[in-house]
C-alpha cells in the first residue's frame, strides 16, 4: 500500500470589514469571503447583511467573546483537515477591542497559517482626519467603566506624549471627558462619531470646550476618542523650567506626588530621584 498523502493545512483568514459604510470593502476581502469554506463572525446579523449586499453565500458561524474558548477548537479542527476559514468583528478591523485573539493564538499554535486581509479600521480612519499628531500614537481601547479605576487608568497615561486613542460608549463619554480634564489639564481633543456612516460627526476642541458642547448636545453612536500628548517645553538645562512645569502639576488637585514625578520623568527623561528631589523642595 502506498503511503497517504497528508492534508495540507487550512488558512486562516482575519478579514476586515466596513464600519459603516458597506462600500469600504476590499475586492480582495470580498474574494476571500467567497472562497473560504467558512466565515466566523462576532455578530452573524451585521456580516450577513454584508454578504447579501454582496451576493456572498458561504456559511456563517458565530464566535463571540463568550464562546470564543468552547468553540475555537472546532474551528482549529477544520483548519487542520484543510479548510480555509475567514474570521471577522462587527465592523472594522477584527482583534483590536474585539474577540478573535484566542483563535488566533490556537491557530499558531497548531501551525495553521494565519493571514491578515487589512482593510477598515476605526482607530485608523479617525486618526487620519483628527488634526492631532499622527507621527507616533498610542491605542489604549476601552478606558475602564468604573470611575474609581478609570481615573486611575488615565493618571497613568497623563505623561504619555503621543496621540492617544480610546474607544468609548456614548452614555460614559461625558464622564471620562470630565475626568481626563481633570487628570491631565486643559488639551486638544476630538470626539468621531459614526465614522463612513449617514450621521458621521467629528467634533474638535480642547477639553473644556468639548464638555461644554456635550452639556448640550447628545451623542450617539460608535464613537472613537483622540486626545494630544503630553506637550512638553522642559529644557533639561534649565532648572527654571522644571520649577515652573512642577507647580503647574501640583495645581492639579488629581495627581498625588507619585503621579507627577512619573509624568516628569516622561516629559525631562532626567533620572528618577532627581526629579522626585525637586518636586519636594517646591
Amino acid at each position: 500500500m502506498g503511503q497517504q498523502k497528508a492534508v495540507e493545512e487550512g488558512t486562516l483568514f482575519i478579514v476586515s470589514t466596513p464600519i459603516g459604510n458597506l462600500e469600504d470593502i476590499t475586492l480582495r476581502a470580498l474574494r476571500v469571503l467567497k472562497e473560504v469554506s467558512l466565515i466566523a463572525a462576532e455578530d452573524t446579523r451585521r456580516i450577513r447583511k454584508l454578504l447579501q449586499a454582496y451576493g456572498i453565500k458561504t456559511p456563517v458561524m458565530s464566535l463571540y467573546d463568550q464562546v470564543e474558548s468552547k468553540k475555537a477548537p472546532l474551528l482549529i479542527s477544520r483548519l487542520r483537515e484543510g479548510e480555509d476559514v475567514a474570521y471577522v468583528c462587527d465592523a472594522g478591523t477584527p482583534l483590536i477591542s474585539d474577540p478573535g485573539y484566542l483563535l488566533v493564538q490556537r491557530a499558531i499554535e497548531a501551525g495553521v497559517p494565519v493571514v491578515p486581509v487589512p482593510g477598515a479600521s476605526a482607530v485608523m480612519a479617525a486618526l487620519s482626519v483628527a488634526g492631532l499628531p499622527t507621527d507616533q500614537f498610542v491605542f489604549c481601547g476601552f478606558p475602564p467603566s468604573k470611575a474609581a479605576r478609570r481615573r486611575q487608568f488615565l493618571k497613568s497615561l497623563a505623561g504619555e506624549t503621543k496621540t492617544i486613542i480610546f474607544f468609548e460608549s456614548p452614555r460614559r463619554l461625558y464622564a471620562c471627558l470630565e475626568d481626563l480634564h481633570a487628570s491631565w489639564g486643559e488639551r486638544r481633543a476630538v470626539i468621531t462619531r459614526e465614522l463612513t456612516k449617514k450621521f458621521e460627526e467629528i467634533y474638535r476642541g480642547t477639553l473644556s470646550q468639548l464638555l461644554l458642547r456635550l452639556k448640550e448636545e447628545r451623542v450617539r453612536g460608535e464613537v472613537t476618542l483622540l486626545v494630544e500628548g503630553m506637550r512638553s517645553e522642559i529644557r533639561q538645562d534649565d532648572p527654571a523650567d522644571l520649577r515652573k512645569r512642577i507647580s503647574e502639576l501640583k495645581n492639579n488637585p488629581a495627581l498625588t506626588t507619585k503621579d507627577i514625578v512619573g509624568i516628569l520623568v516622561s516629559e525631562t527623561r532626567l533620572p528618577r530621584n532627581k526629579i522626585y528631589r525637586e518636586v519636594l523642595q517646591e
